[in-house]
């Protein structure tokens, strides 16, 4: 995976990530939609065949976060979410 900064003001951030697909970015967009101070988080695709893949988050003018801590904080709780998951699974899956 590789990660480039393409855009990051204030109150936008735009990311373009290699290698790797929605399967990752789809849990942390979500998170991030759940956020009251984030205004529009979306990934974007140039073309289906590509392996590139670009995450766009803005802010709601007048959030004292900027996009940077939101997506940290996104990341923690995705991840958290998933160790939850994971933790039931175990389980469960004997039952």
């Amino acid at each position: 995976m590789e990660i480039r900064k393409i855009k990051s003001t204030s109150n936008q951030l735009e990311l373009e990530i290699t290698g790797e697909d929605e399967t990752l970015l789809n849990p942390i967009t979500r998170v991030l939609l759940r956020y009251d101070d984030v205004e529009y988080a979306s990934i974007i695709v140039d073309h289906p065949t590509s392996d590139k893949r670009r995450l766009y988050i803005r802010m709601k003018k007048g959030s004292s976060r900027d996009p940077i801590t939101a997506l940290e904080e996104a990341i923690k709780e995705a991840r958290g979410e998933l160790e939850d998951f994971r933790e039931q699974f175990q389980k469960n899956k004997t039952a």
